[in-house]
C-alpha cells in the first residue's frame, strides 16, 4: 500500500537572459543543463527569444525534449521565435485545454501566456509573464493578469514569471495580488544569480494551501548560466477538488504526438482589457 499521498507537481520559472550567462557568454547548452537539473513538470521561461529583428528562437527544443521530456505549448507569433514576447511554457506530460496570448498594457511591448492544462495530477491554469520595468506599467499588467486568475473557476491557478518587482508591501506593484492569492510573502532572492538579494521571480498559487515548497534553484551551474536563478514550487494539485468541465477539442495527449508537435491548442491573441 502506498500511503505517502499524491506526488506533487513541480512548477518552475526561469528568466534565461537570452542564454547569456554572468560571464557574458552565449551558451544555450548551459540553460538546457540547468533545466535538466530542475526536472520540472511545467516550466515558464522568459527571454526565450531574441528581442529584436526576427526575434529568433534561442533553444534547441529537440535537444531539450530528449534531455527532459519537456515540450512547448506552441504559440502564434508570426516570427521565428518559439515564444510570445519571449514567454515560453513547456510541459512534461498533459493536455492543453485552452491558450490565450495576452498583450499587456504599458510603455514596453510585453505579453503573457494563459494556459489551461490537464496534467496527470489534475487540471491547472498557468499564467506565465515577464512584467515591465516601470512600476505604473506593472500595476496595469498585474490587474490584467489577475482577471485571468479570477476567471479559473474549475481549476487551481499557478501565476509565475519574472515580475520585476523588488519592493515589499507599500509601493510594491504586486500588492494587488493579495486580493486573489492571499498575503504577499517576501519571496526568495533570485537576482542577481551569482549573489541573489532581490526576489524578482515569483510563483503564486491559488489556493495557496496547495504549495508544499518554494525555493530558488541555486546550483553552481545556475549561478553562471543566466543573471537570474530559476525558482520552483512543489504544488499538490490533488489537494483541491475542481468542478467537472467537458473537454474542449483543442488538445491531444502528449504521448500520442511527435516531438515539438504534441500540443495543439487553438491560441487567441488578446488585447488586455486596459488601455
Amino acid at each position: 500500500m502506498n500511503d505517502r499521498g499524491p506526488t506533487p507537481t513541480l512548477f518552475a520559472s526561469y528568466n534565461i537572459h537570452k542564454c547569456v550567462g554572468v560571464d557574458r557568454k552565449f551558451d544555450p547548452d548551459r540553460i538546457i543543463r540547468v533545466i535538466t537539473e530542475i526536472a520540472p513538470d511545467v516550466i515558464a521561461l522568459q527571454e526565450a527569444d531574441r528581442r529584436f529583428g526576427d526575434r529568433s528562437a534561442l533553444l534547441d527544443l529537440d535537444r531539450l525534449y530528449r534531455d527532459t521530456g519537456l515540450v512547448p505549448v506552441p504559440v502564434e507569433n508570426g516570427r521565428a521565435g518559439h515564444g510570445w514576447h519571449g514567454n515560453l511554457v513547456l510541459v512534461r506530460e498533459g493536455l492543453v485545454r485552452d491558450l490565450h496570448q495576452i498583450r499587456l498594457p504599458g510603455l514596453e511591448p510585453r505579453g503573457a501566456l494563459v494556459v489551461d492544462l490537464d496534467l496527470a495530477a489534475g487540471p491547472v491554469r498557468v499564467v506565465a509573464a515577464h512584467l515591465g520595468l516601470l512600476r505604473q506599467s506593472r500595476l496595469l499588467q498585474i490587474e490584467a493578469l489577475l482577471q485571468h486568475a479570477r476567471g479559473a473557476t474549475d481549476r487551481p491557478v499557478v501565476f509565475m514569471g519574472d515580475l520585476n518587482e523588488w519592493r515589499r508591501q507599500g509601493r510594491s506593484s504586486l500588492v494587488h495580488t493579495q486580493t486573489v492569492f492571499g498575503p504577499l510573502g517576501p519571496g526568495v532572492p533570485s537576482f542577481p544569480a551569482y549573489f541573489p538579494v532581490l526576489a524578482l521571480d515569483r510563483v503564486f498559487v491559488l489556493p495557496s494551501a496547495l504549495v508544499e515548497d518554494f525555493t530558488a534553484h541555486g546550483s553552481p551551474l545556475a549561478r553562471m548560466a543566466s543573471d537570474h536563478l530559476p525558482v520552483k514550487a512543489l504544488v499538490n494539485l490533488s489537494g483541491t477538488p475542481v468542478a467537472a468541465k467537458p473537454p474542449a477539442s483543442v488538445g491531444s495527449p502528449l504521448s500520442a504526438l511527435p516531438t515539438r508537435h504534441r500540443l495543439f491548442p487553438r491560441s487567441r491573441n488578446e488585447e488586455s482589457p486596459h488601455p
